[in-house]
């Protein structure tokens, strides 16, 4: 059998289904954490979301959502650069020059952000994190979030009925 991604999502939603050793919420996770551990890629190092709020300020935010999710909210003093448009020389001119800065990458769940952020070590970047689960991640470890006019919000724009799943915490939003 060949592991696309729909066969893997079916295998987690079947494991998550027929587990009785764990409370819903304990087999929710364990399995959003497997799914990460199988959808990335591994090109890029992680940073958990503790680790970027106690450090926030000494980082560079990329977000690699598109436009319509980042206006829904975003972390705060993240640039958006978006993911199917994404356009490396732009995205370059918005950062310093210097390429030991600290950027951190961060998506829904952290595969689009993987993809943008690898891209940035093939231009020589050298400090370059794909942030570990995402804006879901942030938001599920009650860490906040702004809106486009930089008001605090509990809304995440989840993608769509099948990604929002992960969430767990906030509002969600998938038009």
């Amino acid at each position: 059998m060949i592991l696309n991604f729909k066969n893997i999502i079916l295998m987690l939603t079947f494991s998550s289904l027929f587990s009785c050793n764990s409370s819903e919420a304990q087999v929710r996770n364990s399995t959003y954490r497997l799914l990460l551990k199988t959808m990335y890629k591994k090109t890029v190092p992680l940073l958990s979301v503790q680790e970027l709020a106690k450090n926030k300020d000494k980082y560079i935010l990329l977000d690699a959502r598109e436009e319509k999710e980042y206006k829904v909210s975003h972390i705060k003093e993240a640039i958006c650069v978006g993911y199917d448009d994404f356009k490396l020389k732009e995205t370059l001119k918005k950062l310093p020059k210097e390429k030991d800065i600290k950027i951190v990458v961060y998506c829904s769940i952290g595969i689009r952000s993987e993809t943008i952020a690898y891209q940035l070590i093939k231009e020589g970047y050298t400090n370059v994190y794909n942030l570990y689960g995402g804006i879901f991640e942030w938001k599920n470890n009650n860490f906040q979030v702004i809106d486009s006019l930089g008001n605090y919000t509990d809304k995440i724009h989840t993608f769509d009925s099948d990604w929002s799943k992960w969430l767990t915490k906030g509002e969600k939003v998938y038009e």
